[in-house]
């Protein structure tokens, strides 16, 4: 079983690393540090059968991630292995496609067995995420934020900014289409993560969307 490990704590990795060893059967063909750099590595190598997956990471986090691998790379099979089990995590990453969910405390014979019953079509996931998950779809929560329900107020530029993030151009080709600087984008980018309440991209585009803000 071909898998790569994407976090951006290299302690964890390794600690991933020893615990698959014990297992032949197991192959680690890379590690990660980001959403962006798995995205990178598969480009080049996507005869990968699972990805155990962090959701905390820079530049684009495991949602996020999670998200455009199963839309380019539907046949690969995604494990959240994280440390936070909050419901809002749990919900989101199920609903960006994440075939199962452990937490990083996992015996290693656990995390065996959850890669091999995922690889068979099955969803791995600690009681306790198990739980969790029956309960959210017994009570759906509305994760949506107060902020949502009030008037979000963006200036023009900022939505032009926002327009131009949701088509997935970078922060240089968005001061170039809007003539202004690569630090001024940021700016903006920081301001609209600011007044929707979110920390990124996806989160800013689909909370701008819900709210016809674009």
């Amino acid at each position: 079983m071909k898998i790569a490990i994407i976090d951006d704590n290299s302690f964890l990795i390794a600690s991933i690393k020893e615990k698959l060893s014990f297992f032949e059967e197991i192959q680690i063909k890379f590690t990660a540090t980001d959403g962006q750099d798995l995205l990178n590595k598969l480009e080049n190598n996507h005869n990968i059968d699972v990805l155990l997956m962090d959701i905390e990471m820079p530049i684009l986090n495991g949602i996020e991630a999670t998200l455009l691998v199963k839309k380019k790379y539907p046949h690969i099979k995604i494990i959240i292995l994280t440390v936070f089990d909050n419901d809002e995590n749990i919900f989101n990453a199920i609903k960006a496609g994440a075939d199962g969910y452990l937490l990083k405390d996992v015996n290693p014979h656990t995390l065996f067995n959850g890669i091999v019953e995922t690889m068979n079509g099955g969803a791995a996931m600690n009681p306790s995420i198990a739980l969790k998950t029956l309960k959210l779809l017994r009570n759906p929560v509305d994760f949506t934020s107060e902020i949502e329900k009030e008037k979000i107020e963006l200036t023009p530029r900022e939505i032009d900014v926002l327009e131009q993030l949701a088509q997935g151009l970078s922060y240089t080709i968005i001061a170039e289409n809007l003539f202004l600087s690569p630090s001024t984008v940021r700016k903006h980018i920081e301001n609209i993560y600011t007044k929707l309440q979110v920390h990124s991209k996806l989160e800013a585009v689909q909370k701008a969307k819900r709210n016809n803000l674009i």
